[in-house]
């Protein structure tokens, strides 16, 4: 009974904490962008194969049974579903994708851009074809299609800390909660952003990317921790993390390495590190008892200062990224 209370005294703290007190903004419940790309009616209706039953290897063999001419005709004809597609060649992803964003994102590599609900985008640093190491950037709570400034400096700063062989992804592919409010304490937003994921990485591997290490940060290590057990990936990394959804590495049933970073001024250390009644997001990733090995962050500043140039953290992030560390 004692424990039973402390654990809802603990929850009653999370719900308290996401609803705003202490300065932090409070979010609006958000709807998660799941399914086909949008376009897929107008591509069923040219009797194309339906996407919500294809698997990326699957997009990959319809692809790789297409001629030029007939690859550059889906990219004019359905730029939202090609661009969208994981599986499908990176070159007409690219190609459709900057059809569809337009100037959005005008000079860059646009691997996925999807302009329902608040949008989501998915930017490439670097060849993702060739690259000896791939690194993936999953972003938190405010991250969208019109709001990447955080996500795209993370990126840059890991590319170019790892150097020239390494490609960065900026994968903003899930709807994320905005604020700190009760999306944020949830995990249903997790869960869609996990499959979204799932899917993403299974793409990467069609087109015989390196194996990724993932740098998950905030909310972003909450869909990480849900994912890992259906992904394939060499590192996982929870940055800021309010929990993985599980109660230790073990938990998360992967054969990825799991790291955690969390410096000391981090406000995300004054939230609880519970999991009751679907809110909260279960134990620290940086607790002993958890298992991960820990990224040195003590020189980082705040929540969202771990990428910052010159830093232990990212230092130690590119090392992961290049595969330098045991």
């Amino acid at each position: 009974m004692r424990r039973f209370t402390r654990t809802l005294v603990a929850a009653a703290l999370t719900v308290t904490v996401v609803a705003g007190t202490a300065g932090w903004a409070s979010g609006n419940s958000q709807q998660p962008v799941t399914g086909a790309p949008a376009g897929t009616g107008a591509w069923r209706a040219a009797g194309l194969p339906d996407p919500q039953g294809m698997t990326p290897v699957q997009v990959a063999d319809f692809f790789r049974g297409l001629g030029p001419e007939r690859q550059q005709e889906l990219v004019r004809s359905h730029p939202d579903v090609v661009g969208n597609l994981d599986g499908a060649p990176l070159a007409l992803r690219y190609q459709a994708n900057a059809r569809t964003a337009g100037a959005r994102y005008a000079g860059q590599q646009v691997l996925a851009y999807d302009p329902r609900g608040r949008g989501q985008a998915v930017l490439v640093y670097g060849d993702l074809a060739r690259a000896a190491h791939v690194a993936v950037v999953v972003p938190g709570s405010d991250t969208d299609a019109g709001h990447l400034d955080g996500l795209v400096r993370k990126a840059t700063a890991l590319r170019g800390a790892a150097g020239g062989r390494t490609a960065v992804v900026a994968w903003a592919g899930y709807t994320t909660p905005v604020g700190v409010g009760l999306d944020a304490a949830s995990g249903e937003l997790a869960e869609a952003g996990a499959a979204r994921l799932t899917g993403f990485l299974a793409g990467l591997r069609t087109v015989n990317a390196a194996e990724p290490a993932l740098f998950c940060h905030s909310y972003g290590s909450v869909v990480c921790g849900l994912a890992a057990h259906r992904i394939k990936a060499k590192d996982l990394v929870a940055v800021a993390s309010p929990g993985m959804r599980a109660d230790d590495v073990a938990a998360l049933n992967t054969g990825a390495r799991v790291w955690a970073a969390k410096d000391p001024t981090d406000w995300i250390d004054r939230v609880p590190n519970v999991s009751f009644a679907g809110l909260g997001h279960g134990t620290d990733p940086t607790d002993p008892g958890f298992g991960a090995r820990i990224v040195p962050a003590g020189d980082a500043d705040g929540h969202d200062g771990y990428f910052a140039p010159g830093t232990a953290s990212l230092r130690t992030f590119a090392a992961i990224a290049r595969g330098d560390v045991r």
